[in-house]
């Protein structure tokens, strides 16, 4: 995740500086504006990698929760089986 959020943000920080120097001419372009172009790629990579560790907590919380109901339908199976052992003949039992 970490090696997709730099990506990211490589690729908005190309964008930006293509889309800046294209729109304002490449001399034109202030230092403050290259700052400012450097600290918003900062700060969307930072918001990429806190989403990515939010997910995947995320989706641990999900197979946590899936081992447990599968687990407790496995119990419900076992003893419905056991229960249905108990009755011989199926017409009579409630």
């Amino acid at each position: 995740m970490e090696a997709v959020a730099a990506l990211l943000g490589a690729l908005v920080g190309s964008l930006l500086s293509h889309l800046s120097n294209r729109a304002l001419g490449a001399s034109q372009l202030s230092r403050t504006e290259h700052r400012d172009a450097r600290d918003a790629v900062v700060r969307l990579t930072e918001a990429v990698e806190h989403i990515a560790h939010q997910l995947e907590g995320l989706h641990e919380d999900i197979k946590c929760d899936r081992r447990e109901t599968y687990g407790r339908i496995g119990l419900v199976e076992q003893r419905l089986s056991k229960l249905e052992s108990h009755c011989s003949p199926p017409p009579l039992c409630p």
